[in-house]
């Protein structure tokens, strides 16, 4: 259910900024506050719930874990949207999905979820809505405007205040002090357990390698692309690329809960496919006249229907097997209390 809020932000943002870059109505901001609210409200309660009705299981993290991969990609469209970041939305993403796939990777270690003080799930999310609410206020424009123009008064003119738009000084703000910090903390994590344990730190960083080549083959794509994806596509770009990443989140939480051996998962590169063609396509735009073989808004289209397929099929074939092995239903709790009444 906390899902479906972040999905319905996400179509609203569709809706009023096909391209993350142009106004919506104040209303909409105030829904896109509202409902990341609600979903992170949802997402904290729900492991109370399992534990009060003692239906807690390995499926629930997929669940619970699997959805807030996707809300990554969700969420930073109905950002996007609000902060009016156009071409940029891509790289807001990409922060979020580094900060998420490093704290899997590293409790695939650890065998714990670490947080620290000040974290995504709580401090990161409260920004955010907060951020929407603001913007229902003053309005999507702020965050186009100049630091120097947004600030009051003699602050803008102060020297070391940087004369960028708004929201690309937010992503920019972004990388040294939440991003690479936080990185540095799960590789050092990682660093420690393996050490302790005589492991390979190698077979450990060949985890990160389909996460990285996803990231870089989609990077490519958009620079080479003659129709600017980035640009005018922006929706499609994050929406097939957030299915491939909730594919590799869910696979190497899989691989945690199974206890698989550590090391390169191939199977996690089934998820890079398709981005050869694109990129490919994109690369014959050099010899037909500026034009690809193929129109790019047919390629992202069979980009998001492939990754979302490829995750689909992990997703029910995963479910299926958990839910017949450990005798349990999948959105019901019926069965185990019926054990208990035996």
């Amino acid at each position: 259910m906390g899902f479906m809020f972040v999905l319905a932000s996400a179509l609203l943002s569709y809706i009023y900024s096909p391209r993350l870059d142009s106004p919506a109505p104040a209303w909409v901001y105030m829904c896109h506050g509202i409902l990341l609210f609600l979903y992170q409200t949802f997402d904290a309660v729900d492991g109370k719930q399992a534990r009060r009705t003692n239906s807690s299981s390995p499926l629930g993290e997929l669940f619970d874990h699997g959805c807030d991969a996707l809300t990554c990609a969700f969420e930073t469209m109905a950002y996007a949207s609000a902060a009016m970041t156009g071409k940029l939305s891509f790289w807001f993403w990409v922060t979020a999905a580094i900060l998420f796939y490093g704290a899997t990777w590293e409790s695939f270690f650890t065998d714990t979820l670490i947080l620290p003080e000040l974290n995504g799930p709580t401090e990161g999310l409260m920004v955010i809505y907060l951020a929407h609410f603001f913007t229902a206020i003053v309005g999507p424009t702020f965050w186009t405007l100049n630091c120097r123009e947004a600030l009051p008064g003699f602050l803008g003119r102060l020297p070391f205040i940087p004369d960028i738009a708004v929201n690309s000084f937010v992503m920019y703000f972004l990388l040294p002090l939440a991003v690479l910090p936080t990185f540095g903390y799960n590789v050092l994590n990682v660093y420690k357990v393996v050490k302790r344990r005589k492991s390979s730190m190698l077979a450990a960083l060949a985890m990160l390698l389909p996460f990285i080549a996803l990231l870089a083959a989609v990077t490519l794509w958009g620079w080479l692309s003659p129709s600017d994806i980035f640009r005018n596509q922006p929706h499609l770009v994050i929406l097939g690329t957030g299915f491939a990443f909730g594919f590799l989140v869910g696979r190497l939480i899989l691989a945690h809960l199974c206890e698989e051996p550590k090391g390169l998962k191939t199977g996690m590169c089934t998820a890079l496919l398709y981005l050869p063609f694109a990129i490919g396509n994109a690369l014959s735009a050099g010899v037909f006249n500026g034009k690809p073989l193929v129109n790019e808004t047919w390629v992202l289209l069979g980009y998001c229907a492939f990754a979302f397929s490829l995750y689909a099929h992990f997703a029910i074939g995963v479910v299926q097997e958990i839910t017949s092995a450990l005798g349990i239903y999948c959105f019901r709790i019926g069965k185990v209390e019926n054990k208990k009444a035996a």
